[in-house]
């Protein structure tokens, strides 16, 4: 794989059992890359570890006087010289195209998750954790998955050091021999304490990260109670702890530095004092002796990599934890794809509930639990909440969740409280398989849309027509109203065959609220919609109303049939409190004994 390849066609089904399961898989699925920055990796490490012996050969041969054999070492040192270049730029480069191409397959892997869960995607994992995963961990994972190969490589070049120092001067090689394992195992006992300091500063930043994300997102909200003071003290203590914890994690790690600083230095003393006797003694020459002191002072090279592959390990494992867990998350099915792609039709039924949806109607739900409510929309587009708690919605008697994930999402359109809007402009959001039937304005005039397009067209210079108009991130410059019903106009546009909204008009004024009862109604006349809603203005347009309590259905029919006779329903659409209901009730026991 190359990097002029990405995307992938297919990222792969990865193994998300743990974070070291799915490291591995992303390893298995980059062998070629992986053997590739391995060769080059030797024939750099290799030739870097020559460079002693050319040397040695050079002092000997000045030593003996000889010319030939100098210029031999010279052109020794030449060849080691380019295959050093030429090692190290390719072993760059392949180590490089791998970590970014791991990066590439993680995000897709997670940009799929994402698409396939949904908005329950972060009812079950926090918005802050995805997207640490996404940006962050992405880059850690992708470091170890590269310094894997260069760990590999440097690691076969101190073995064949050492062999070959031991073949070429036994009295010192035996001593370089032992001395260059131990300098590499010498960290390990300190590895576990790195690794958990390092994994208590990961699950810091990732709250701190968290924090920040439901700060901007509720930033609107917080200036209009005048909570930034609050949340900003609570951003400055979480960041602090992140602070701390970084600080003890880099404490280990400069100690392991120093260790792997300090040996190789003991050694250098001991080879040095070793082989100076052995060179009075005449037993080996000067030559030998800078050959294998020179090797011995050039492996701190290579041991580097122990020390970068063990930070990059503690670093990533984390990070492949948090990413494994996001992609173990599953679209909870009884048999997935069992049934045949094709859309169903007909009533929407939930029998965890006993919510019904007559085909071709406009049903309202009213649900006093906001949370409760949002979980059932979820679970009449086919998302339950939790595997095996509740039973399957059935369209038309065919359950959703053994529907394709497509045919599902074909048949039933979800839109939730808060959804979102993508940068770019009009046309562009409401580029969106659709059925053809509906016209781009006639949602956009069902949604109330008329002053939202006056004020995009206002703000993008240059535009007449309102779908050129420019949307910037999130709609971030439009009020939450003018948010609510593009959302909306996108979700008409769509024209699905059911439509389920969750409190489409909870952030605009009821003359605009009345408006879009009655647009709705008109747009989506002989289509099945559903509206999760304690609206009077939109329950009283309504075919048919529902109020689902405590997790089931405990009244049905039209709004001003409930409002009198429905205390509980009365309770949630007058935000009549306890004491209210009451009174009311003695009020009516009262008329009906006179």
């Amino acid at each position: 794989m190359q990097i002029q390849d990405l995307p992938y066609p297919d990222p792969g089904v990865p193994d998300a059992r743990s974070g070291p399961r799915f490291l591995w898989w992303l390893f298995r699925n980059q062998l070629g890359g992986q053997l590739r920055s391995l060769s080059w990796g030797l024939l750099h490490f290799v030739s870097v570890s020559a460079l002693p012996f050319c040397v040695g050969l050079a002092v000997q041969a000045v030593v003996d006087r000889s010319g030939t054999r100098l210029a031999l070492a010279g052109g020794l040192l030449a060849l080691a010289g380019g295959a050093i270049a030429l090692g190290d730029t390719f072993l760059h480069r392949t180590a490089i195209t791998n970590w970014i191409t791991a990066a590439a397959r993680v995000q897709q892997l997670l940009a799929r998750k994402a698409a396939t869960l949904g908005s329950a995607l972060t009812r079950r994992v926090a918005a802050g954790e995805v997207v640490a995963v996404s940006t962050g961990d992405v880059e850690k994972i992708g470091w170890f998955v590269e310094a894997v190969s260069r760990f590999t490589a440097a690691a076969l070049t101190i073995v064949l050091v050492c062999v070959g120092l031991l073949v070429y001067q036994p009295a010192l090689g035996v001593v370089v021999a032992v001395g260059l394992p131990v300098l590499a195992l010498a960290v390990l006992p300190l590895l576990p304490r790195a690794t958990r300091r390092a994994d208590f500063q990961r699950e810091k930043a990732g709250r701190a990260t968290e924090l920040a994300s439901d700060t901007v997102a509720g930033l609107r909200v917080l200036r209009g109670i005048g909570g930034e003071e609050l949340f900003l003290d609570r951003y400055r203590n979480a960041s602090q702890e992140v602070r701390h914890a970084a600080v003890r994690s880099a404490r280990m790690w400069a100690l392991i530095s120093a260790i792997q600083v300090l040996l190789p230095g003991l050694l250098l003393i001991a080879v040095v004092w070793h082989g100076v006797g052995l060179a009075r003694e005449g037993r080996i020459t000067v030559g030998e002796l800078v050959t294998v002191y020179s090797s011995v002072m050039i492996m701190s090279y290579p041991l580097r990599h122990f020390e970068e592959i063990a930070m990059a390990y503690s670093f990533s494992r984390p990070s492949a934890r948090r990413a494994a867990r996001v992609l173990s998350l599953e679209r909870t099915t009884s048999a997935e794809g069992a049934l045949a792609a094709e859309a169903p039709s007909g009533d929407l039924y939930d029998p965890a509930t006993g919510m019904l949806a007559p085909t071709g109607r406009l049903t309202a739900v009213v649900c006093g639990d906001p949370d409760a409510a949002g979980l059932l929309a979820d679970r009449l587009g086919g998302h339950p909440s939790s595997a095996g708690e509740d039973p399957s919605v059935l369209l038309g008697g065919v359950p959703l969740d053994e529907l394709p994930l497509s045919a599902a999402r074909t048949a039933v359109l979800v839109q939730d409280k808060d959804p979102v809007l993508l940068s770019g402009t009009l046309r562009e959001l409401l580029d969106v398989p659709a059925s053809g039937d509906v016209d781009p304005r006639e949602a956009l005039t069902a949604a109330q849309c008329d002053d939202v397009l006056a004020a995009l067209v206002q703000g993008s210079l240059g535009v007449e027509d309102p779908l050129d108009a420019r949307i910037t991130e999130r709609g971030r410059s439009l009020s939450g109203g003018q948010r609510q019903r593009l959302a909306l106009a996108r979700s008409l546009f769509t024209d699905p065959e059911v439509l389920v909204l969750d409190e489409p008009t909870s952030a605009v004024d009821s003359h605009t609220e009345a408006r879009i009862a009655e647009g709705v109604r008109e747009l989506r006349a002989g289509r099945t919609t559903v509206v999760f809603t304690s609206s009077p203005l939109l329950l009283d347009r309504a075919d048919r109303v529902v109020l689902v309590h405590e997790g089931e259905v405990v009244a049905v029919g039209v709004h001003r049939e409930l409002v009198h006779k429905e205390p509980r329903y009365r309770a949630v659409v007058t935000r009549e409190t306890e004491n209210e209901r009451e009174e009311l009730e003695e009020l009516e026991e009262i008329e009906e004994t006179a």
